[in-house]
């Protein structure tokens, strides 16, 4: 954890080069040269730290995208905002509005950051351990926040601007790519470079925990490849986690949302939180939590699960109790046993994923005492070991072949008896009971297998089965990708195109 920790201590230079990350931005006068700065491996580091201190704003990991993923038919938005209720209904009013307008950039910056440690670490002093390490780090960070925007935003149509690292920042606009998978490509390669470099997370010290490993980077090529729909490379990429990462999933599937667990075997990549020492993290905790927390913490109470995704689990599945509290459940808060209740959830629901930092008394330093920023000590999970076994499970039925010991293993770790025969229903079916709730995005699957518009098309009910959120329209022809924010397209002067139909 120290290796977090210190982010926020930097100054001087390294404050200096946040200021000017954005590679889409004119580089501020004053800002001391790359040449100037890039020298020791002091500075490596501190540079390199800088591409994770945006990863802890509240819009980034916190809630950030997860008002895309909360379009999904598992959730509804539970509190009065406008700008997430117009995303969920696919209307174009939430664009130029609140956070979802900050989302481009935000990841952007990083890329920024990501590309001054791969442009400048021949320059440092330092061995080429070292700089291998840095420069694995800095690939697997640009491939991450690329691969977040390609998803989100590119089509066949157009991709996402690709920077030229090799340059100090353009003062000029940078046109989109011709297509999403100029972006993917350029992910792809970037990604196995960087699995070449990295560390395994065996080799990593402590205090490095949360850094990117060979492993994280192999995962990530699995599902950028999904995505793509490169059966063959997603599965390949998948086995090579699941036989060389030393990776195995926990017995107990609620075990996996524990602070103790944070980097278990089951950690592929996460966003640390540090509530003990800096209430840094994410705060998708606080945000799933009750609002105001009865009384006794400033939870947020957005994000709440629907009956059809509970339905979804069936008899005897572990997951469901461990992912989803209802009316009527005991659980613990704040250090006593409480039954579930609620005079904010829509539908009756509070995803329990993250609680168990809140089991313990508010002071007892799992918590952040700054109820503004209600972060927690877990590692809020943005790809977990489960994960990978489903897309190569899911790889593998695209290409006709079986995929019975993949789902099984994820099936008789969640207390259920194993299938033969597996279609790509029982997929389906797996990875939303597994993943509910969390940054895999459910969204996003249901709009790469086509299912979104006939899913979108049927109303969402609370416990009691009362109507909770109205059916939507989804046109795949427009809604398939989000709506380029419209600060983008202003500042570049009309260069970045916003996507067809929004």
């Amino acid at each position: 954890m120290k290796f977090f920790n210190t982010i926020i201590l930097v100054s001087g230079i390294s404050a200096l080069l946040w200021s000017c990350t954005n590679e889409l931005d004119v580089q501020p006068e004053g800002t001391p040269t790359e040449a100037s700065f890039w020298k020791t491996e002091n500075d490596l580091v501190t540079g390199a730290n800088a591409m994770y201190k945006p990863l802890f704003d509240g819009e980034f990991y916190g809630r950030g995208f997860f008002w895309f993923i909360n379009a999904s038919d598992d959730m509804v938005t539970g509190r009065a905002k406008s700008e997430a209720d117009n995303a969920k209904n696919f209307s174009s009013n939430y664009i130029a509005a609140g956070d979802l307008e900050t989302q481009w950039n935000k990841r952007f910056n990083v890329i920024g950051v990501a590309n001054r440690v791969i442009r400048n670490v021949d320059n440092i002093q330092a061995s080429v351990a070292v700089k291998n390490k840095y420069l694995g780090e800095a690939l697997f960070m640009s491939s991450r926040m690329y691969f977040e925007l390609a998803y989100n935003y590119g089509n066949e149509k157009a991709g996402i601007p690709i920077i030229d690292r090799t340059k100090e920042p353009d003062p000029n606009p940078i046109p989109r790519a011709a297509n999403v998978n100029e972006n993917y490509n350029y992910i792809v390669n970037d990604l196995k470079k960087a699995a070449e470099l990295l560390p395994s997370q065996e080799e990593l010290s402590p205090k490095d925990y949360g850094r990117p490993h060979k492993a994280a980077a192999w995962a990530l090529l699995a599902k950028v490849y999904l995505f793509m729909g490169d059966w063959k490379n997603a599965a390949f990429w998948a086995n090579e986690v699941m036989t060389k990462g030393n990776r195995k999933l926990l017995g107990n599937f609620s075990d996996v949302f524990k602070s103790e667990n944070n980097y278990s075997s089951e950690y592929i990549w996460s966003i640390p939180g540090t509530p003990k020492f800096t209430s840094w993290g994410s705060i998708l905790p606080g945000v799933m939590l009750e609002n105001k927390g009865w009384g006794e913490y400033n939870g947020w109470g957005y994000f709440q699960p629907t009956k059809e995704l509970y339905d979804e689990y069936e008899a005897g599945d572990q997951r469901r109790s461990a992912t989803i509290l209802k009316l009527g459940d005991q659980f613990t808060f704040n250090g006593k046993t409480r039954t579930y209740a609620s005079t904010n959830s829509l539908t009756g629901y509070q995803f329990n994923k993250y609680m168990d930092a809140f089991k313990y008394t508010l002071n007892s330093g799992h918590v952040s005492a700054n109820g503004d920023y209600p972060c927690t000590d877990l590692a809020v999970p943005i790809m977990r070991y489960s994960e990978v076994i489903l897309i190569k499970a899911e790889a593998l039925l695209m290409q006709g072949q079986n995929a019975d010991v993949e789902i099984n293993l994820i099936r008789v770790r969640a207390g259920l008896t194993p299938k033969t025969g597996c279609t790509l229903a029982d997929l389906k079916h797996e990875r939303r009971c597994e993943l509910a709730g969390e940054w895999a995005d459910r969204h996003r699957d249901l709009v790469r297998w086509g299912d979104a518009k006939n899913t979108y098309a049927k109303a969402l009910h609370g416990i009691n089965g009362n109507e909770v959120w109205a059916p939507r329209n989804f046109n795949p022809a427009i809604h398939n990708v989000w709506a380029v924010p419209q600060v983008e397209i202003v500042n570049s002067h009309g260069v970045i195109k916003q996507n067809e139909g929004w």
